[in-house]
């Protein structure tokens, strides 16, 4: 049984790094992995295995409502590095920025405009990143 749960971790594993790479883009993911150490190791898993495969590879949702979701998610939570991410994300899964635009107006509405401040900040930072 226990071959049987390593082979299903594997499975899992496998495809949500590769989903990851697409998403976060694999520079960024395969330097997390490599530099991954006893401790942080674990969190590694967690990401790939339950967000990555087990969430983000769900037929349920695109990858592009998925992306939006997260954007206004980690604008309303505050989370800036972890927007920055997702912001990435959200382009590599053809998101546009008129879309971008429209879902953080949205959240500075419903999670405050402070909020909405700090997203708009974070994705100007990444359009002038990346020429957009």
């Amino acid at each position: 049984m226990q071959d049987l749960d390593q082979k299903s971790f594997d499975d899992r594993y496998a495809a949500g790094l590769n989903t990851r790479r697409d998403v976060i883009g694999a520079e960024v993911v395969n330097k997390r992995v490599q530099n991954a150490d006893d401790f942080n190791r674990p969190m590694q898993e967690l990401l790939n295995t339950y967000c990555f495969n087990d969430i983000w590879n769900r037929p349920g949702l695109p990858r592009q409502t998925r992306s939006l979701l997260n954007i206004a998610m980690l604008c309303a939570l505050s989370r800036g590095p972890e927007l920055r991410a997702h912001l990435n994300g959200a382009l590599n899964n053809g998101v546009t920025k008129e879309e971008i635009q429209e879902v953080l107006l949205q959240a500075a509405v419903y999670c405050g405009v402070p909020s909405g401040v700090e997203g708009f900040r974070v994705a100007s930072e990444v359009f002038a990143e990346r020429g957009i």
